[in-house]
């Protein structure tokens, strides 16, 4: 399939994966959290082979270089050849140390609300 001549931004940053859809990836353009060379740009920027792309997400901080333009969603591990991540390690490690400390949604032992057992049990403590 041949490469796109023009391709926007938004389009580029949903095809490749960084955000979930093209509307989530024009907001960001809008809110100024997809930034080349140190100022922000519109959804409708022309992205070029060679630049380098600074984007806030809510996961992480993306530095990219574009390697090449995709204008469709393809699968990720083809997806990663569009693109070269630049991000420096401090940042990597700062996620690595989120993802650690992340709220995994499973209660702790003996932390929050009683099991039905352990209302079973203090039911019985309470009626005798």
């Amino acid at each position: 399939m041949n490469a796109p001549e023009k391709l926007r931004i938004d389009k580029y940053l949903w095809a490749i994966r960084i955000f979930k859809t093209r509307s989530a990836a024009a907001q960001a353009c809008d809110k100024g959290k997809v930034k080349h060379l140190d100022s922000s740009v519109k959804a409708s920027k022309t992205v070029h082979i060679n630049d380098e792309y600074e984007v806030k997400t809510e996961a992480r901080k993306w530095v990219i270089k574009v390697t090449g333009l995709l204008d469709h969603r393809v699968q990720f591990s083809e997806a990663v050849k569009y693109y070269t991540d630049l991000t420096p390690p401090e940042e990597l490690e700062k996620m690595q140390f989120q993802a650690a400390i992340f709220y995994s949604g499973k209660r702790q032992t003996k932390i929050g609300r009683p099991t039905k057992k352990d209302r079973r049990e203090l039911g019985d403590f309470m009626e005798e």
